[in-house]
């Protein structure tokens, strides 16, 4: 019996030690684009910076925050409290990237941040009021996965611009990096909690990691005429594939 609790006991520092880790690593993630901000505000311009990335942000933390909230997912309070810091730095960068943005990207960012509250607003309702709780788990879940390959996989439109400028100033290789060992402390705290939305998030997110590192490398000596586009769409058709094997059990 003491053998047992004594084990019982590791396992759960080495579940709360990996997410943990995974709250650090997550918030250098969210410092990382602070120069570019710094940069805008400087020249009082967005140049060639799109907010498209922060705002799938804003909405994967949201629906991550929510997801992991007790009366949804219980024990795994550590996924709240990073996506919680998380969506309050997202916001601010997408308010800075307003302020200094032209007439038709102020517009188009603003209702895209509209469109985001107003999204999650309806799924918050939607799964407190018409849904048990093992069921919301699920559908919060799912969501979750989906959101967070879609945002994951967003900086694969920057690839399209590194390719027409031959330049990698618009993809920093420290976000990249971040990015990914954020993945592995998470991947690690899915499985000790033997939470599987988490460790498939987790491993699709290092896939897409690995897949924009390798074309950010590759376009830094030659030309690649591969669309952005078209990248982001086989990344993430690879990345949904590699959640799917984990979620196939539940």
């Amino acid at each position: 019996m003491a053998i047992f609790t004594g084990l019982s006991s590791i396992y759960s520092v080495l579940s709360e030690s990996a997410g943990v880790a995974g709250n650090l690593c997550a918030f250098v993630l969210f410092v990382s684009p602070i120069p570019t901000f710094r940069r805008i505000i400087r020249n009082q311009s967005t140049e060639q910076f799109s907010g498209l990335p922060y705002v799938y942000s804003l909405l994967n933390c949201l629906i991550c925050l929510w997801y992991g909230m007790p009366f949804v997912s219980p024990n795994i309070i550590l996924v709240a409290t990073v996506n919680s810091i998380g969506a309050v730095f997202q916001f601010v960068y997408i308010a800075i990237f307003i302020a200094y943005a032209d007439k038709t990207k102020k517009v188009k960012m603003s209702v895209l941040l509209g469109a985001v509250f107003v999204l999650f607003a309806a799924i918050a309702f939607v799964s407190l009021n018409f849904m048990e709780s093992h069921v919301r788990q699920l559908f919060i879940g799912y969501l979750s996965v989906f959101s967070l390959i879609s945002m994951f996989a967003s900086p694969l439109f920057i690839i399209n611009l590194v390719i027409k400028t031959r330049s990698v100033e618009y993809m920093p290789f420290f976000l990249s990096l971040a990015t990914f060992v954020m993945s592995l402390s998470f991947l690690a705290y899915g499985m000790l909690k033997d939470d599987a939305f988490i460790t498939s998030v987790c491993f699709a997110n290092g896939t897409l990691s690995m897949e924009c590192n390798q074309h950010r490398c590759s376009n830094r000596s030659a030309s690649n005429r591969t669309c952005g586009a078209g990248l982001w769409l086989k990344s993430s058709l690879a990345a949904t594939f590699s959640a799917v094997i984990f979620l196939v059990p539940i």
